[in-house]
């Protein structure tokens, strides 16, 4: 203890001696120690709880400095230019709402997300961008265009949200930039749209083999190709355009039957009245099977038929309307029960005849609510629901049906879509009426 005190001493000694030339007292080597002791002592204990941080590195700044003129405006003066005249702020979905002033198609689309890509090379915004671009496919007709969902995924940039360890994968890595991937996915699978190896290419630069879409991608390419022929009565992208066709297609798939004839009772036309004006005539398309005939042949021509509609039908985005010739559901004393042909089906028993041993327990009574319905005897689609168009489809059914010329035909037609709208006219001048009058009373 003795020999470190002396030669701190020394070492203080050391370091006043060219200072001060003149001899130190006692007293101020004394001072001088302890306070070089306090001090050793003070930076021991600093060191020893000073926990490591982080360094930033700046220059000394003057306190009359100013900051340098920068060539960007300022928050105030960004905001006065926005909010000053001939500038507003421009959202993404205006950018497709000034695309679509001329016209709403693919090149168009596609040359929104051109210009988008070629402004800003970090792409920021872009998901933002993305949602905007999903919100406005159906309205540009894009929505089922394999290319155009590549092209959306093409906004991302790329290798920048790859996971580069486990724990950023675990920690679900960037999770905006990964969900906006998985919602574009879902909007594929909800039009059915199938990825193809350009899809798995800019997924796997984007987000990696291991990301949430990518993922999601695995599991389009396992379902997708199972479940694309379970439909056995698949509707075709594309639908007919004509009326006629479509009424064909239609009225195919209600029936279920392959026996069953479609007829053709009147073709659309345009005619030229004698006063120069175009007269378009309406078209009628039936369908009605053997099994059908056979129904009305054996219907007693004292119950009437009754012409009943329309009924909607929807195929992918068309709605279409049919019409019912139907009867009455027979009386229970009329009724004759025929004896099931065994031969009728080969698969499973239409009839099962089963002796068997009943319990006490056994409950014979079902509440099951059966609703009987009367017999159809034909299917029609017509351009217009009025009586006078489909009285013509009946005076065409009585050409193979001869029974119908003896029997009672009533109309039970429903006020179609357009009858709605302009029922409700009226009703609406009536209670602008009844509001005119309160006010006068009032």
């Amino acid at each position: 203890m003795n020999c470190t005190r002396s030669l701190l001493l020394a070492r203080v000694l050391a370091a006043l001696a060219p200072r001060s030339p003149a001899p130190l007292s006692p007293s101020a080597l004394h001072t001088a120690s302890a306070g070089l002791f306090r001090s050793k002592h003070a930076s021991l204990g600093q060191r020893a709880t000073r926990l490591p941080s982080r360094c930033f590195h700046s220059s000394a700044r003057r306190p009359d400095a100013k900051p340098a003129p920068s060539s960007e405006p300022s928050d105030q003066e960004g905001e006065s230019s926005h909010t000053g005249a001939g500038k507003t702020l421009v959202t993404y979905e205006d950018l497709f709402e000034r695309a679509a002033r001329d016209s709403r198609t693919k090149a168009t689309f596609t040359r929104v997300l051109e210009v988008f890509c070629k402004e800003d090379v970090r792409r920021r915004g872009h998901v933002e961008f993305i949602y905007a671009a999903l919100k406005k496919m159906p309205e540009f007709g894009v929505e089922g265009d394999l290319s155009v969902y590549n092209k959306l995924l093409d906004v991302f940039p790329k290798e920048v949200f790859v996971p580069r360890n486990y724990i950023q994968r675990m920690f679900n890595h960037y999770p905006r930039q990964q969900e906006c991937g998985v919602q574009l996915l879902e909007h594929m699978e909800n039009y059915g749209v199938m990825p193809n190896v350009e899809t798995k290419v800019l997924l796997v630069q984007i987000f990696g083999e291991k990301g949430h879409p990518m993922r999601k991608y695995q599991r389009l390419m396992y379902w997708f190709p199972r479940f694309k022929h379970v439909n056995p009565y698949p509707v075709p992208r594309e639908l007919p355009r004509d009326p006629v066709d479509l009424a064909r297609l239609s009225l195919q798939r209600i029936a279920g039957d392959l026996d069953a004839r479609v007829t053709v009772y009147e073709m659309p036309s345009t005619d030229l009245s004698e006063s120069g004006e175009d007269s378009s005539q309406l078209y009628v398309v039936g369908i009605q099977s053997p099994d059908q005939q056979t129904l009305l042949s054996k219907h007693n021509p004292e119950r009437p038929v009754f012409v009943e509609g329309p009924f909607p039908l929807w195929l992918r985005k068309t709605c279409v309307y049919y019409y019912t010739l139907r009867a009455d559901p027979l009386p229970p004393e009329e009724k004759v029960e025929e004896p099931v042909d065994p031969e009728r089906s080969f698969f499973y028993p239409l009839e099962l005849d089963l002796d068997l041993d009943r319990d006490l327990g056994d409950d014979d009574d079902f509440d099951v609510d059966e609703v009987e319905e009367g017999p159809v005897f034909a299917l029609c689609m017509a351009s217009s629901g009025d009586q006078a168009t489909l009285s013509k489809w009946i005076s065409g059914l009585q050409e193979t049906n001869p029974i119908l010329g003896r029997t009672p035909t009533v109309f039970r037609l429903n006020s179609g879509p357009r009858e709605i709208q302009t029922s409700s006219e009226p009703e609406r001048k009536e209670d602008q009426d009844l509001l005119q009058s309160r006010k006068m009373t009032q």
